[in-house]
């Protein structure tokens, strides 16, 4: 399914292809930049030319949303906005910044007072973003401030009725679940009273509408969403996983997706071991074994950048799979994982979708 004349001719001649983030059944996501009235720009597209038929409505209708949610956000400076939007395809800026469970911002009161803010100036325009409890539609600016992103499933209010209130207090309810993820002790009485009950809407959507929506997605449409990842990353990534691990050389790896324009979903195995010649044995063996389709990338690497428990810090490798290194820096936290990322720069294999978003990064 091509896109209309007029959007097309209109990318043509105003985007510029960057890095591809996402691609599933109801649209094509990638990061680019944008020829606005002001200048080139920073952004995001969103197009429906790669969807399939028989999802096609669904995505249409989810497309039409978010375009109407940003374009009433116009202005309020509570997420990415909406810089052109034609029949089948919209471009909103880039907000500079990393998802909610890459940033991980652990007792960052600021960012959660700026995050409450930021809903009250929806609620005040009379939006609601109704997918707020997935990380990745929160999004941790460089400045330090709150934004979200994704707004296919927002709805749009004029009058404040029952609807809106009980939206906006699911909204409000899925904010403070975040909070007590990464800030517990910052809980106000109030909102602890809040986390502990939901709206009967809620109650209503957990107990029989979420179990048709999964039976859908899962099953009718196929489509698993962790972190992007989809069905490979949660279903064939664990296996994977273990027989990577099998190999003696092998300290410990880590698997994470990335959107391939080829295939959709790819994964890419960072290896933690001393011999950097071991990616073709563990071709090898991967193909011997039968199992799921090895990773498109196998990168083996001295050290796996680790969190204050040890773990794998999967956040940073999540962004150098899918080559979004301008958002690392700010992310390092010591001198490992500095030489980890200067390691990494001249190391990584997935080289053909890229973009040059690494001005801002120390020299390798």
């Amino acid at each position: 399914m091509s896109l209309p004349k007029d959007d097309a001719a209109e990318l043509s001649a105003r985007w510029t292809e960057g890095v591809l983030l996402k691609r599933d059944v109801f649209s094509t996501v990638e990061r680019g930049r944008f020829r606005s009235g002001t200048g080139e720009v920073d952004a995001v597209l969103r197009r429906l030319d790669e969807v399939p038929w028989w999802s096609f409505l669904l995505a249409r209708h989810l497309f039409a949303r978010e375009k109407h949610a940003l374009a009433r956000a116009k202005g309020l400076d509570v997420g990415p906005e909406l810089l052109w939007a034609g029949q089948r395809a919209l471009v909103r800026g880039f907000v500079d910044g990393a998802a909610l469970h890459l940033a991980k911002p652990h007792d960052d009161l600021a960012y959660f007072r700026s995050a409450k803010a930021m809903l009250r100036r929806l609620r005040r325009a009379g939006i609601c973003h109704n997918d707020l409890a997935k990380e990745q539609n929160w999004l941790v600016g460089r400045d330090g401030r709150a934004y979200v992103t994704d707004f296919q499933l927002a709805a749009c209010f004029d009058r404040r009725g029952r609807l809106y209130r009980i939206l906006a207090y699911e909204d409000l309810r899925h904010l403070l679940k975040h909070k007590r993820s990464y800030a517990p002790e910052a809980l106000t009485p109030r909102e602890r009273k809040i986390l502990a009950k939901k709206s009967f809407a809620a109650s209503l959507w957990l107990a029989t509408g979420k179990k048709v929506y999964r039976a859908i997605t899962r099953g009718l449409f196929n489509f698993t969403d962790r972190e992007g990842g989809g069905r490979r990353l949660v279903n064939d990534a664990p296996v994977l996983t273990a027989l990577i691990r099998k190999n003696p050389a092998v300290r410990d790896t880590a698997i994470v997706a990335f959107a391939d324009r080829r295939s959709g979903v790819g994964l890419y195995a960072f290896v933690e071991a001393d011999q950097t010649a071991l990616e073709g044995e563990l071709r090898n063996e991967l193909a011997a074994a039968k199992g799921p389709k090895p990773p498109e990338h196998i990168q083996v690497v001295h050290a796996l950048p680790r969190d204050t428990s040890g773990k794998p810090r999967t956040e940073i490798l999540q962004l150098v799979a899918m080559n979004q290194l301008d958002l690392i820096e700010p992310m390092m936290k010591n001198d490992q994982d500095r030489a980890f990322l200067k390691d990494i720069l001249e190391q990584r294999k997935n080289l053909r979708d890229r973009f040059n978003f690494e001005a801002d990064l120390p020299a390798s």
